[in-house]
């Protein structure tokens, strides 16, 4: 099969994440690259960061493709004594592009939140929220809250800050909610859903204090980059599969760099 131009691919992507669908705050597109190009290997990754791009230079890749954003606030420089300016001038010396699909990914179906169900075995029945976010769905048989907060450590790669529990160890659950990613604002629909856990990241003190007063379910942070990194491989397969639909192909890589930002000391 042929190499697939750059183009090409942002439209086949845009297909399955379509940018008009992307929170109005969000900056979702291609960053860096000449839609000309082609485009031969594609790594991807959660956060467009010096270890994860010098890991596409080291691959060879002709393409980073990330969910989180490089430049999600206006910038008016990208001068390459600043951070930001600094990756973007190593992407395209390197002629590797940059592609992000962020908010767009979170609410297609299937989509980031998705993912983080099918690795932990939860079927799903719907989204958790009108705007698509989240998904509601249920474990194939019940558990105890500890058994499964052992069954998420052991299915995604966990931060040095591990997971974080609000919740009875032992109550039993079965009924699920999730969001992938930065989650607590959703926690009137999670009580709407009647599940009996709640499973996301980013968990602020307050917004938990005052969701359990007012009769949440089990709280679980995970971790802002473990519940989103499972997207990295669905995502690279719906490309394989894409791509043959159309008579191109191109190899893929899934970078297995924790880039969360937490550490142990």
């Amino acid at each position: 099969m042929r190499s697939p131009s750059l183009a090409e691919i942002i439209e086949v992507i845009e297909r399955r994440y379509d940018p008009a669908t992307a929170a109005e705050w969000d900056r979702v597109g291609l960053v860096v690259g000449d839609p000309s190009a082609r485009i031969e290997r594609v790594l991807f990754a959660v956060d467009p960061i010096m270890v994860t791009i010098d890991q596409a230079i080291a691959i060879r890749a002709d393409l980073l493709l990330t969910h989180h954003p490089l430049f999600l606030r206006p910038v008016h420089s990208v001068a390459a004594n600043s951070w930001k300016g600094a990756l973007a001038h190593r992407l395209i010396k390197s002629d590797c592009a940059l592609y992000t699909a962020h908010t767009n990914a979170d609410i297609a179906v299937p989509g980031v939140s998705d993912a983080l169900a099918d690795a932990l075995g939860i079927v799903t029945k719907g989204a958790l929220t009108e705007s698509g976010l989240g998904r509601v769905g249920r474990i194939p048989e019940p558990m105890k809250l500890r058994d499964f907060v052992a069954k998420i450590r052991a299915s995604i790669p966990i931060s040095a800050a591990g997971i974080r529990v609000a919740g009875d160890p032992e109550r039993l659950i079965e009924s699920v909610a999730l969001c992938a990613g930065a989650g607590d604002d959703l926690f009137d629909e999670v009580r709407v859903s009647g599940v009996d856990v709640y499973l996301t990241s980013d968990l602020r003190h307050h917004p938990i204090t005052e969701a359990l007063q007012g009769g949440a379910p089990a709280l679980i942070d995970a971790g802002h980059f473990a519940t989103e990194w499972p997207w990295l491989a669905q995502a690279a397969q719906l490309l394989i599969s894409d791509l043959e639909a159309i008579g191109a192909s191109v190899e893929v890589e899934v970078s297995n760099i924790n880039t969360d930002a937490w550490s142990n000391v």
